[in-house]
């Protein structure tokens, strides 16, 4: 997959994409819906395409708001490797883009910059300055313009409809099947592994630990996970326990993930993991010693055991 960070200069090569547009925080069962008719959708045979935004337009207008995002840009962009895209656009979403009119959107960088030549939008899509576009509106440009517009309806899951906000509450309600059942894949958190107090290793619990900064936090706690180490000589899929949270027996109050592998032996520092969640075992605690907390450690870690065999 080729990923491009502006919408000039693009190489004949990628132009005349067929391409979903969005921000596919998740990517989701409803974004996988979007790409599929744009992989199969389109008049004729065309490269798969996908147009999307760094930052996210949320990020850019409210700096400063809680942390919201599912993934980080680069969990994203693996995704959608394995989806199949051929080529990335991964626009700045500036003061420049954000000041665009509907029409100029598409002009300048759908048909000039980019040179798609079908576009596949979900029906709630907006887009353009004070998001004045709508998705009929881009249908219209395309007629005008000379690109093909497919407007995908919202997808329904068991669970509702497949949406980025719905993910958010059923994580911060320490639901993650529900989570899993709108995004048709366990919800992750990707990132590169840090160096801890190691106070895990002294308990016969070492962890990797890695920060969740930039990304919404699933309720705290402890999870039975899944671990895929993507990078380095342990590459490969594990289990295992994690920890979600700020360590309230030790007075932390900075939120990171901590992940026991169950069975494992190896330096995985600096070294970039990818934790699915799977089911929520308990909240945080706070213990009066360590024998306490030992003796729910092995506790929590028997549960994630018996709960991943039955997923694996």
């Amino acid at each position: 997959m080729q990923i491009y960070t502006h919408w000039t200069d693009i190489p004949e090569t990628a132009r005349g994409c067929s391409a979903a547009i969005g921000n596919f925080d998740g990517v989701h069962r409803g974004h996988r819906h979007v790409i599929d008719l744009s992989r199969n959708d389109t008049p004729q045979k065309s490269p798969l395409g996908l147009v999307t935004f760094e930052p996210h337009p949320r990020e850019f207008f409210a700096p400063g708001a809680p942390p919201f995002r599912l993934m980080n840009a680069e969990a994203k962009a693996n995704r959608l490797a394995k989806l199949g895209i051929e080529h990335l656009f991964q626009l700045p979403f500036d003061a420049e883009l954000a000041a665009m009119s509907p029409e100029t959107f598409a002009r300048e960088v759908i048909v000039e910059g980019l040179g798609l030549s079908h576009v596949v939008v979900g029906a709630d899509f907006r887009f353009g300055a004070k998001r004045a576009g709508t998705a009929e509106a881009l249908k219209a440009f395309g007629a005008t313009m000379g690109f093909d517009v497919t407007i995908a309806e919202l997808l329904e899951t068991d669970s509702g409809v497949s949406s980025s906000s719905a993910i958010r509450v059923a994580l911060a309600e320490g639901e993650p099947k529900k989570a899993a059942d709108m995004l048709g894949h366990w919800h992750r958190i990707e990132g590169k592994v840090g160096h801890g107090d190691k106070r895990g290793r002294e308990l016969g619990f070492p962890t990797a630990n890695m920060s969740i900064e930039g990304l919404h936090a699933p309720k705290f706690g402890v999870y039975a996970v899944f671990v895929d180490v993507l990078t380095g000589p342990h590459k490969g899929q594990y289990q295992g326990a994690a920890s979600l949270g700020v360590k309230p027996t030790f007075g932390a109050n900075l939120p990171c993930l901590e992940t026991f592998i169950f069975d494992f032996s190896g330096d995985l520092y600096d070294e970039h993991l990818s934790i699915a969640f799977v089911e929520y075992l308990r909240p945080e605690l706070v213990f009066t010693g360590l024998e306490p907390l030992i003796e729910q450690m092995n506790a929590d870690c028997d549960q994630a055991r018996e709960i991943l065999k039955a997923h694996a």
